[in-house]
């Protein structure tokens, strides 16, 4: 069988051919070594077979990754880590407010605000000297769901709700922007009004260099869900304490040692947070 004409099945239910390269690159930017590439593209060569599910080559590729590198796993399965954030979307606005943060931006969640003409509760609202960002997150955890035209449509009329009253009542603020950001992906028409109508759209890997994926790999922003060196119920545990970044994960000793961690554990998990933070994901030109 040529493994490069197999038809993988996505999760939207697509068929599309295998890509190789696309396996590559992915794996590339986990920081994998190029043997370590070579180890998985050939594991997961002997697995194809026509129709196989997207779902099923990642975890092999996973589980493959994890055995030479858990770091490199786990930034490998950033995707399925920010979805891991439910099954409610607040770790995930949480999450987005820890990347403004970390751009120098004041932030606070679940905040209800006044406009013009009834009031609001934004996400996520973000000041900086003169400007202020309101966010919307639209937080999805399972594959293949998109943002439609709806949503951009929607947050435009309560974005400029606020922002007129804004105006009317407040002289502090010069620059307002209003974001729509989801860890999944936009609809072509929702992209088209949500960049005419002036709001910032930011989806998993869209706008490019700009995109969530790109964000959170130059910041070394992973979520605690990427670590592959706790298991669910622990990862569980530290979210609704709300820790979210890996950043802070060693910061808070106190609560891996509630959670019942060896000293040896702890280092463990430590390790892998420093190596997920420092050593960068850096996307190619």
């Amino acid at each position: 069988m040529n493994r490069q004409r197999v038809r993988i099945t996505k999760a939207s239910g697509e068929k599309v051919p295998f890509s190789e390269e696309k396996l590559r690159n992915s794996l590339e930017r986990s920081g994998a070594t190029e043997s370590q590439i070579d180890f998985v593209v050939d594991e997961v060569h002997d697995l194809l077979y026509e129709g196989i599910p997207t779902g099923k080559i990642y975890r092999k590729a996973y589980d493959m990754l994890r055995k030479r590198s858990r770091s490199k796993a786990a930034r490998y399965k950033l995707k399925k880590a920010i979805m891991e954030l439910g099954p409610s979307g607040y770790p995930f606005e949480h999450f987005v407010g820890a990347i403004l943060e970390h751009q120098g931006f004041r932030t606070e969640v679940g905040v209800v605000v006044e406009g013009r003409c009834v009031s609001h509760e934004i996400d996520v609202l973000a000041e900086k000297n003169s400007k202020l960002i309101l966010v919307e997150c639209k937080f999805h955890n399972r594959p293949g769901v998109k943002c439609d035209v709806k949503v951009p449509l929607y947050i435009h009329s309560r974005f400029r709700d606020v922002e007129m009253s804004r105006n009317s009542n407040s002289k502090h603020f010069t620059d307002y922007e209003g974001w729509i950001v989801t860890n999944t992906r936009f609809t072509d028409d929702a992209i088209s009004y949500g960049t005419c109508s002036g709001l910032v759209m930011l989806g998993w890997d869209y706008p490019g260099k700009s995109s969530l994926k790109n964000r959170i790999g130059l910041a070394g922003l992973h979520p605690v869900t990427c670590l592959s060196s706790l298991n669910r119920k622990e990862k569980e545990f530290l979210l609704e304490k709300g820790v979210v970044l890996c950043r802070t994960v060693p910061d808070e000793t106190g609560l891996l040692r509630e959670l019942g961690l060896s000293e040896a554990r702890i280092a463990k998990v430590e390790r892998e947070c420093d190596e997920l933070v420092h050593e960068l994901d850096v996307p190619k030109e």
